[in-house]
């Protein structure tokens, strides 16, 4: 016989609370510090060989997920979707686009990283090139792979105690009818490929930069500080996994079971349910932290920013609006 547990209007209430909030917090820093990260890695793009074209592709796919926010907290914060079916399914699939998108990126910033470390000799100007193709497949590859996501949803609509009819969207989209053994399957690929193996590399990565740190290879990279920063882009790549990354995927099969009625125990359901919001909200943070991993860890990235160059641009437009500003005065 199966155990079935009621959704109560008051857990449905949380989650959308917690989505507004999280999501209103990280929509400013996120669109403004990405929108900065592409302007500065669009200049040092060839001048420097560490990774920079895989982590332009990883603040695309982060500008995309916050550009999608908007509309998120509009349903969240209204409890209806009026912007369609099409909309709807863009927005719920670009969502998991843009989450392994940014977990591919990660992955090939600390293995470049890494092997600018351990291998700097082999890097050269085709291999730049070859850059540029890794990214275009991965980007092929995560759309393809991300289609499940929405293929697997019905866009519907509920009637409310008021006798109207509200469309719900995004995770609140019903699950088509699928088998056990399929959605285990799908399940299983998910966590494997799409988080076990990426963090399994990174970790790897780290483990191989910060073991450079105590030898000599011949014809490694000698500077220490190089080494070092080196390490802390691996780490940050580490640390955004573990923070952002690990907590959803630990609860994804988890919510699957809970919104199947697998589960037995109502109140253990619930706190998966209770807990699964926060964990995606996590997933969305990485949008706000990976330009603080750019900053923190990237030369080119501050040196840029620093005040020996914003000063000057802000100098030059201030003596082109002062000879604008005469010509003006001339001509009257």
């Amino acid at each position: 016989m199966n155990h079935t547990c009621n959704m109560s209007e008051e857990l449905r209430t949380y989650k959308h609370h917690v989505y507004a909030v999280v999501y209103s917090v990280i929509l400013a820093p996120g669109l403004l510090s990405n929108v900065l990260a592409l302007w500065v890695f669009r200049v040092y793009i060839k001048e420097t060989k560490k990774a920079v074209v895989f982590m332009m592709n990883l603040a695309v796919a982060d500008l995309l997920q916050v550009l999608s926010l908007p509309l998120r907290i509009y349903y969240y914060m209204n409890n209806t979707w009026p912007f369609g079916h099409p909309l709807c399914i863009i927005c719920f699939y670009l969502k998991y686009v843009n989450m392994y998108a940014s977990i591919y990126f990660l992955v090939c910033v600390s293995v470049r990283r890494c092997e600018l470390i351990m291998r700097p000799l082999r890097y050269t100007s085709s291999r730049r090139k070859g850059d540029f193709i890794i990214c275009a497949c991965g980007w092929l590859l995560v759309c393809l792979a991300c289609l499940p996501f929405p293929l697997l949803r019905n866009f519907t609509s509920e009637n409310t105690s008021e006798n109207s009819t509200k469309l719900v969207c995004f995770s609140e989209l019903p699950m088509r009818p699928v088998t056990t053994l399929t959605a285990c399957a799908l399940l299983i690929i998910a966590e494997l490929f799409g988080f076990i193996i990426p963090l399994i590399c990174v970790l790897a990565c780290t483990c191989l930069t910060a073991g450079s740190l105590r030898r000599q290879n011949t014809g490694a990279i000698t500077d220490r500080g190089e080494k070092q920063r080196a390490l802390r882009m691996v780490l940050s790549c580490a640390a955004v996994f573990l923070i952002c990354f690990a907590p959803y995927h630990i609860t994804m099969p988890l919510d699957f079971l809970a919104k199947a009625n697998a589960l037995r125990n109502c109140a253990l359901r619930d706190l998966i349910l209770r807990c699964h919001p926060v964990t995606l909200c996590l997933a969305s943070l990485n949008c706000s932290l990976d330009p603080l991993m750019y900053y923190f860890t990237t030369h080119e990235f501050w040196r840029r920013l620093s005040k020996t160059e914003i000063p000057e641009s802000i100098a030059f437009s201030r003596r082109l609006s002062r000879v604008t500003a005469r010509g003006e005065v001339e001509d009257d």
